[in-house]
């Protein structure tokens, strides 16, 4: 990584020598798949995972490598739920962000500029972004961008990044909007589901920190404004979501990832993560590259279902959780587990194998209580 995720200018794009090699990883016929703030924040959720920091810096399209190895993703978001959420987001949007700016609490919302941003490719979009972004700072007024562009450097990769909106005030603050299709009954919506809306807008923070870095009287708030339906209409309402540890947690996950032509350079000659090959290629292709999977991946990566198939195969004890690894110490296994417990393995002093004979000696006394032995 470069030495601050949140300052300096937008990123290079890779060299012609990474480019090619990462177009290689791809296959000759693949597009790049997009790295958006979603997987960006799933990505930070697990940094010690090379696979998928690899396949997403190459752009490999996830979904289509789980096909191909026979374990298909089972989530993602429905054609309806996709067409619902366009829909509310073009009614927030609608002449000329009025309703977003009743929400902002804008007194005069005709004086709000939207410029335009469009431009020749993600780079071209995001130097227009900037651009967009300092001249409203400058001019000191309110501003409405509708879908920007933002870059940020991954694992010395490029990603552009398109949030809903960003708000610029006249006091030269940058707000990140986030407008979302579930609803807020009562003032309150879903946990789950604001949490992973300030994971994702935390990425889209970290980005536009990067402009704010070079861009005079320019300060980026660390709250964002999630708009939703309120309660069981479609009527726009909005919240404003802290995102100061989700900013926090984004910036160091991100830093500690290994750089992707570190990983690229340590794969064997040839490798490939073509969907055209035969699964028994790809397969090798995948394992080529080392996994940190716990269960929280089936929520937020496509290949997760194959990662899992391999950890319960190696009998892995990450397969049960993350907190669980953390508590088994040197006990990698589910059969050094077992082994520890009956008491035919394991070093007597190290505390977990200390605790798990005596929790096999407590389930032995009470099954013996119960008459079951």
């Amino acid at each position: 990584m470069s030495e601050s995720l949140d300052s300096g200018p937008p990123p290079q794009a890779p060299t012609t020598a990474l480019r090619q090699r990462l177009a290689e990883l791809r296959g000759p016929a693949a597009q790049p798949h997009p790295l958006d703030a979603r997987a960006l924040a799933a990505l930070a959720a697990n940094p010690g995972c090379r696979r998928r920091a690899l396949l997403d810096g190459a752009g490999v399209d996830k979904a289509a490598l789980a096909s191909a190895l026979g374990s298909p993703a089972a989530f993602g978001q429905s054609q309806f739920a996709f067409m619902r959420g366009n829909a509310f987001e073009a009614k927030v949007k609608a002449d000329g962000g009025k309703e977003l700016t009743r929400l902002l609490g804008v007194d005069t919302p005709a004086e709000v500029r939207v410029p335009e941003l469009s431009a020749a490719g993600p780079e071209g979009r995001a130097a227009r972004t900037a651009l967009a972004l300092r001249e409203a700072t400058a001019e000191k007024a309110w501003t409405l961008l509708d879908h920007p562009m933002l870059a940020l450097e991954v694992a010395g990769s490029p990603a552009y990044l398109e949030p809903d909106a960003v708000v610029v005030h006249p006091d030269g603050t940058w707000t990140v909007v986030e407008i979302k299709s579930f609803p807020m009954i009562d003032a309150s919506a879903d946990a789950a589901k604001v949490g992973a809306a300030a994971r994702q807008a935390a990425v889209y923070v970290l980005a536009l920190e990067r402009v704010a870095a070079v861009t005079d009287g320019a300060q980026v708030a660390h709250s964002v404004l999630l708009v939703c339906p309120k309660d069981f209409s479609n009527l726009p309402t909005a919240s404003v979501v802290d995102v100061r540890k989700q900013l926090s947690v984004t910036r160091r996950q991100l830093a500690r990832l290994t750089r992707i032509e570190d990983i690229a350079e340590a794969l064997p000659a040839g490798t490939t993560f073509d969907v055209e090959r035969p699964a028994e290629e790809l397969t090798a292709a995948v394992e080529s590259v080392s996994a940190a999977y716990a269960p929280e991946c089936l929520a937020a990566c496509e290949l997760a279902f194959h990662c899992r198939d391999r950890a319960r195969d190696a009998g892995a004890v990450e397969a049960l959780g993350r907190g669980v690894r953390g508590e088994l110490g040197g006990l990698t296994t589910i059969g050094d587990v077992l082994s520890a417990a009956r008491g035919t393995a394991g070093d007597p002093d190290d505390p977990a194998v200390a605790a798990l004979r005596r929790a096999a000696a407590l389930r032995a006394e009470a099954l013996e209580a119960a008459g079951c032995r």
